[in-house]
């Protein structure tokens, strides 16, 4: 791949994956936990988000012809999920959850940090299709998954800083930006689903 090529390609996955505006709702999801075991939680969602991308973006649409499920589909149950979460966020069942369990059985390295906030639908098939701009080849398909490691790598940093984060909200602060976040992941999860349907229309059409 040219270097015009690879740039686009980083710079597609940093918007898509967006490491900033995962930060706060790291935060925010690991609220009161211990550093080590935040970074964990953030080493686990990273690795997890970065196997789930290249599998999708070598094998992605096969899996998902094959499965019969198209990615529109794959895009609206995301959607319902991160809503679901999105709805714990804003009513704090996640803190009232956690206070009956262990501080282990309270983990949202998978989901929802893996996927679908790291390897969503739109970073899938932002994967999938910068793959299959770079002809498919070998070497086109390795650097589109070591630019998104570069991008996950970023991401982790992004996590590495949550302590900091929090610090400087305090609990109130933290609590306050939790409900904000549950909110914007809401709307976010229900622009998964419109965007899901549309597609669909447009298909369908």
């Amino acid at each position: 791949m040219e270097l015009e090529a690879i740039i686009t390609a980083f710079i597609t996955l940093l918007v898509v994956i967006d490491p900033i505006g995962l930060a706060p709702l790291f935060v925010a999801l690991t609220s009161g936990m211990p550093n080590e075991q935040r970074r964990a939680i953030g080493l686990r969602a990273c690795a997890t988000g970065a196997v789930l991308l290249t599998l999708f973006g070598m094998f992605g649409e096969a899996v998902l012809g094959f499965a019969g499920i198209s990615l529109s589909a794959f895009r609206i149950a995301g959607g319902i999920l991160l809503f679901l979460t999105a709805l714990d966020m804003l009513f704090e069942r996640r803190t009232q959850r956690r206070k009956g369990q262990s501080a282990q059985a309270h983990d949202p390295s998978i989901f929802p940090l893996a996927t679908p906030l790291i390897a969503g639908p739109g970073a899938i098939a932002s994967m999938i299709l910068l793959i299959g701009t770079g002809g498919g080849t070998w070497t086109a398909t390795f650097t589109v998954i070591g630019v998104m490691l570069v991008v996950i790598a970023v991401v982790f940093l992004f996590f590495l800083s949550a302590g900091l984060i929090e610090r400087a909200l305090g609990e109130t602060g933290t609590n306050v930006v939790t409900r904000l976040l549950g909110m914007l992941l809401a709307a976010l999860s229900v622009q998964f689903v419109v965007d899901g349907i549309m597609s669909l229309a447009v298909i369908s059409g």
